[in-house]
C-alpha cells in the first residue's frame, strides 16, 4: 500500500501550533524559530490547498478544516511515536500511573506488591493528584506525553466518557455510612437509621460537582427517615480528611465502601446499617489509544482488571 502524505515536519508543526494556538510556543516546543513554524504551516496549507489557521492581529484561530484535522493528526503522530518506541526498548519499561489520592492510598498502593512480583521488568511510578477526578478542569490528554520515555495511564474517578481513550471500568462503588466503634460506645447503640440524627454529620466536598457528592439528604431518604437537618456538621475538601475525622470519633460520614473495607475488617470502622447509596462516579482505567498496545500497558491493564474482580487479599 502506498501513502501520499505531506512532509512529517509540516504535520508536527501544525499539531504543535494548533495545540498551543501559537507559533511562538510551538517553536519553543520544537526547538525551531517561529518563522520556521510559520513556513512549515504554509507548506502544509499549500499541499492541502486550504487554510488551517486564521491569523488575527493578536491571536491565532483554527479554521473548520484545522479543527477537524487536529485530533486525527495528534493520534497519528502518537501512534507513530509508539511504534518507534516499541523497537528500541531493551531495558526496564517505565510506566507512570496517575491516580486519585484516596484511591491510591486505600485501594491501589496496598496491592502494588503483587504487581511488582508479577512484573519485575516494569518500573512503576505512581502520580497521585486530584487531576485524575472528573470536573477538576484538567483534560485527559494532559497525562499523555508523546515525546517522553515514560508511558502514562490514568485511573480516573468520573463518568467514563473519554473520547480518544480506551476506558475500562474498575470499580463501581457505593457510599456507606461509617463511624467508629468508639463513637457508638459514646452516644449509644444505633438501632434504626433515625438514630443517626444524634450524630455529627461529616460532609465530603472533595468532588467539584455538587450533584456527584455523597448526600446526607439522599442517604436519609433511602433509609426512610425524614425531618433531619442535613445541613449541619463540618465540611471537608478531602476524603482523606473525612476518613481521619471519622476514625477519630468526630462523627459519621458517607465513604465509598471498597476503600474502607480494611478498616471495617480490622474493627476500626463500623457499618451500622446496610443502606448503600450509588455513586454517580466510578473508577476507570483510562489509556491513550497511542500507547495501549505497549507491553507494560497491556500487563498493567490485565493485572488491574484481575484485581478488580478478586476479593480483598491484603
Amino acid at each position: 500500500m502506498s501513502y501520499r502524505l505531506p512532509p512529517l515536519q509540516a504535520l508536527r508543526a501544525f499539531e504543535s501550533a494548533a495545540r498551543h494556538l501559537s507559533f511562538k510556543r510551538a517553536a519553543a516546543e520544537l526547538f525551531v524559530t517561529p518563522a520556521a513554524v510559520s513556513q512549515q504551516i504554509k507548506t502544509l496549507e499549500t499541499y492541502l490547498d486550504t487554510s488551517l489557521f486564521r491569523r488575527l492581529p493578536r491571536t491565532l484561530e483554527l479554521t473548520d478544516v484545522g479543527i477537524a484535522m487536529l485530533p486525527k493528526v495528534s493520534e497519528g503522530l502518537a501512534c507513530l511515536v509508539a511504534a518507534v518506541e516499541t523497537t528500541r526498548r531493551d531495558g526496564p519499561r517505565a510506566l507512570t500511573v496517575h491516580v486519585p489520592p484516596f484511591f491510591a492510598l486505600r485501594w491501589l498502593v496496598p496491592r502494588l506488591q503483587r504487581f511488582a512480583g508479577a512484573h519485575p521488568e516494569i518500573e512503576l511510578r505512581l502520580s497521585s493528584s486530584e487531576a485524575s477526578i472528573d470536573g477538576m478542569g484538567v483534560p485527559m490528554d494532559s497525562h499523555v506525553d508523546l515525546h517522553g520515555d515514560v508511558t502514562d495511564v490514568t485511573v480516573r474517578f468520573g463518568l467514563g466518557r473519554y473520547a480518544g481513550f480506551q476506558s475500562d471500568l474498575i470499580l463501581v462503588p457505593d457510599y456507606m455510612l461509617v463511624c467508629s466503634p468508639e463513637l457508638i460506645a459514646r452516644v449509644g447503640p444505633l438501632v434504626t437509621p433515625a438514630d443517626v440524627s444524634r450524630l455529627v454529620l461529616i460532609h465530603d466536598e472533595s468532588l467539584p460537582d455538587e450533584g456527584c457528592r455523597p448526600s446526607w439528604g439522599e442517604w436519609f431518604r433511602l433509609a426512610g427517615v425524614s425531618g433531619v437537618d442535613v445541613s449541619r456538621g463540618p465540611r471537608f475538601s478531602s476524603t482523606t480528611l473525612v476518613l481521619e475525622a471519622v476514625l477519630g470519633g468526630q462523627g459519621a460520614a458517607l465513604i465509598l465502601r471498597p476503600l474502607i473495607e480494611a478498616e471495617v475488617a480490622a474493627g476500626r470502622l463500623a457499618l451500622p446499617f446496610d443502606v448503600s447509596m450509588p455513586s454517580r462516579y466510578a473508577y476507570h482505567l483510562v489509556i491513550s489509544d497511542a500507547v495501549r498496545e505497549r507491553p507494560e500497558v497491556r500487563a498493567f491493564r490485565s493485572w488491574m482488571l484481575a484485581e478488580a474482580v478478586m476479593p480483598d487479599r491484603r
